[in-house]
């Protein structure tokens, strides 16, 4: 074969590798245009992110800003999510303001929470005792609270204890809910007997929890004053409180069978006038601190299936009518926030 032919073999194969080059990159392209349009497709966007009436979740879906804090418009749950920048294993929003809470790992493992502006500038930032848990922010952004796990991960284990503080959004430390007076059936309960958990404020001094007795096992909703720094039991079996927007009814999840670990968890709503209770179809196994999107609809997170770290959120009707339906995909610890919030 002489040289001629040789460089013609060459430059044969060249034209067919670049041609196959070009076919894959095409269909690269076709291929990141398709995921683009998809729901959960996501946009970094400092801004973005931020403006308007929103949901605020962890970012789940796989790749380079899992983790990061998110959001999506209230009007348009199923569109594109644009991006902060900020990575955390919790999120809470207000309008002008999120907590995050996060795990920072190494040879031994630290824990902080973090108030930040919505430019993600770190206003204050704080050590926690344990494993993140739990945060909820004041729609006025001016009191967080969050929950660590002191010792144990889950509240389905055995042995388990918390730490929930609340803190003022100009770093003031109101201390742990474990020091404050505790009522229960009109008597107080001894200080060693007591774990508490899943805030959510109510404006003014008022907010709820879930307090656990440790001797009995018994879970109760209870009301805190913060200004008289007491805590008052008023229903009994009401686990990670959530205060509707109209401020008259509270979801929760409610166990409907099994113990410990072995528990099954359904989404209720107890009217908190009247103490009438309703379980609301969802037969999944619901181990989240329920939010509302409106006075309506409540929102959960759930595991996605075969997918470890993967998560959704699903909305359900909060008067029973209706059956889960997937909200946002690849999503974790939602947040909604309505501009302009006053509690």
């Amino acid at each position: 074969m002489n040289d001629r032919a040789k460089w013609l073999i060459v430059a044969g194969v060249a034209v067919v590798a670049l041609g196959t080059t070009a076919l894959i990159g095409v269909s690269a392209w076709a291929q990141h245009q398709a995921v683009a349009a998809q729901p959960g497709a996501a946009t970094r966007d400092s801004a973005e992110w931020a403006s308007g009436a929103r949901i605020v979740f962890r970012n789940t879906a796989s790749g380079a800003d899992y983790g990061h804090v998110a959001s999506v418009p209230t009007s348009a749950p199923d569109g594109p999510r644009a991006v902060a920048g900020v990575a955390c294993d919790r999120v809470d929003a207000a309008d002008e303001t999120f907590v995050c809470l996060r795990t920072e790992r190494g040879i031994v493992p630290a824990y902080s929470a973090t108030l930040y502006s919505d430019e993600q500038v770190a206003l204050e930032e704080w050590s926690l005792s344990g494993i993140p848990s739990r945060t909820r922010i004041s729609d006025n952004g001016e009191r967080m609270a969050t929950t660590a796990f002191v010792t144990g991960h889950s509240y389905g284990g055995v042995g388990f204890s918390t730490e929930t503080r609340i803190r003022t959004q100009d770093g003031g430390d109101l201390g742990s809910l474990e020091e404050w007076a505790l009522t229960v059936d009109g008597e107080p309960a001894v200080p060693v007997d007591r774990n508490f958990w899943g805030v959510t404020f109510a404006g003014g001094n008022t907010f709820y929890a879930t307090a656990g007795l440790t001797l009995s096992g018994q879970t109760y909703l209870v009301e805190g004053d913060i200004a008289a720094r007491t805590l008052t039991a008023i229903a009994p079996d009401v686990e990670c409180p959530a205060l509707s927007p109209d401020g008259t009814r509270i979801a929760f999840k409610s166990k409907t069978s099994g113990a410990g670990a072995m528990a099954h968890w359904a989404p209720a709503i107890i009217d908190l006038a009247t103490g009438e209770v309703r379980v609301l179809p969802e037969a999944r196994n619901v181990d989240d601190q329920i939010e509302w999107l409106d006075d309506g609809t409540i929102l959960y997170g759930m595991p996605r299936q075969g997918r470890a770290g993967d998560y959704d959120v699903w909305a359900l009707d909060a008067d029973g009518s209706g059956e889960p339906r997937l909200l946002i995909p690849h999503a974790w610890s939602p947040s909604v926030v309505e501009t302009g919030g006053a509690g």
